[in-house]
């Protein structure tokens, strides 16, 4: 290959890369709103070039480029989170703006910028020669993902039936290679009590004070470390060869968190006790942890086997309709997934990188001194697509995408047109390495 020549096609993409991406933020796009961004995007894949362009039923837009055996897949989710408090903005979130080397706006860098790189990669190896008899390429722009992590591909694989080789997520990942991320669920926990008037709380049960003596629990488990004489362990624990068998992937990967992020509770009014209290629990699951091991660690926290059969521990559903009605329930459980450093689909995306642009982060020139002090290969912090794709399917991931993580979510989102342009050529030049 001509990695110059696939170097300087994709610089002289960067005003229409530049273009996509700010019509795209200029349409709302959240999660099961997403029909005009989908409409876009296909637009522009017809465009381009693409030899079938087709949206399913769930509402994801797959276009797909060449005619070779083998599929290899590139994912974009492409709904946004809402605005948040509108004054923390400096400009129109969805109006955006433009200048030399950024680009602002909701959804920019998580993660609208991705599926603009993808699109146009898949547009070089065709321009380019590079698509031949060996592989096609499937470009995904996804819905719900900030919803549901993975409920996307859930579809694509069972309901669809398509299954690529491999997936390269482009969610944002300040110009490095990302091979893997913590998992997540969303647990709840329900306390029952007994009410009785508040003036004499001791004829009832007070639900509440149930859970404080279990949420101290909880929050032993995220604190404490894992001396043998505690009651409580820490999840630091899994981060040991003496309680985890994937440790050397969880140090890698971080260890896993647990925090109360919601609670509800029910009385009959102010002047009563409360007799039912619930709490919403986020984990965060590092190499060696399951959703079961993760219900488990809880319901044999002490405060819960005090307090017995008023106690339930469970995970919480997503069914919420898609932008097109269609309904797909799924537990909300979210993988831990890791890739192998020397699998073969990491070392081909370190070749495609190194030969274009070199053993480092690239970046522009503000986001220059945060990327070179990290490794090239390294992980997400946050969740991704990926659960589904290799951790609930075993479908090798890599992750590659223009933009920072810690722009997600963030008010005067942005990204950089260099990101945008270095992630096409990347795309362009991967599955021919693969392949070779």
């Amino acid at each position: 290959m001509d990695f110059n020549a696939i170097k300087k096609a994709s610089m002289s993409y960067e005003a229409d890369m530049t273009r996509f991406l700010r019509d795209l933020i200029a349409i709302p796009g959240e999660s099961c709103g997403e029909a005009g961004v989908i409409k876009r995007i296909a637009e522009e894949m017809e465009k381009v070039g693409f030899d079938r362009v087709e949206i399913d039923p769930m509402g994801n837009v797959l276009g797909y480029m060449g005619g070779g055996e083998r599929l290899i897949g590139y994912d974009a989710h492409i709904d946004t989170v809402g605005l948040g408090e509108l004054s923390n903005w400096k400009f129109d979130p969805y109006e955006g703006y433009e200048n030399e080397t950024e680009i602002g706006g909701r959804g920019a860098s998580d993660q609208l910028g991705g599926i603009v790189s993808a699109v146009y990669g898949a547009k070089l190896m065709k321009e380019l020669g590079l698509l031949s008899e060996k592989y096609r390429v499937l470009v995904a722009g996804t819905v719900q993902e900030e919803d549901c992590d993975g409920l996307c591909w859930q579809y694509i694989i069972n309901e669809d039936k398509v299954r690529p080789e491999f997936v390269v997520s482009t969610e944002p990942t300040d110009g490095g290679i990302y091979r893997g991320q913590r998992g997540r669920m969303e647990i709840r926990i329900d306390v029952k009590g007994i009410s009785c008037h508040g003036s004499a709380p001791e004829r009832g049960d007070n639900a509440i004070y149930k859970m404080a003596d279990i949420l101290q629990d909880v929050r032993a488990l995220n604190e404490n470390d894992a001396c043998g004489e505690r009651a409580v362990k820490g999840l630091v624990k899994m981060l040991d060869e003496k309680y985890n068998p994937e440790w050397r992937e969880a140090r890698f990967l971080g260890r896993g968190t647990v925090t109360v992020s919601e609670i509800f509770f029910t009385s009959p009014s102010r002047c009563a006790v409360a007799d039912s209290c619930s709490v919403s629990l986020d984990r965060r699951m590092t190499a060696g942890e399951s959703w079961e091991s993760c219900l488990e660690e809880i319901r044999a926290l002490p405060s819960v086997k005090k307090y017995g059969g008023d106690v339930t521990v469970s995970m919480y559903e997503y069914s919420r309709p898609s932008y097109k009605g269609l309904v797909y329930p799924i537990e909300c459980y979210f993988p831990t997934w890791v890739i192998p450093e020397e699998h073969k689909v990491t070392k081909a995306l370190e070749e495609a990188y190194k030969n274009l642009y070199g053993s480092g982060r690239i970046g522009a020139e503000e986001t220059l001194a945060m990327r070179k002090a990290r490794p090239l290969t390294d992980k997400w912090t946050f969740s991704t697509n990926g659960v589904s794709i290799m951790g609930r399917n075993g479908i090798p991931c890599i992750g590659f995408g223009p933009g920072a993580e810690a722009q997600a979510h963030a008010p005067n989102e942005k990204t950089w047109k260099q990101d945008l342009v270095t992630c096409a050529a990347v795309y362009a030049a991967l599955p021919t390495l693969y392949c070779k």
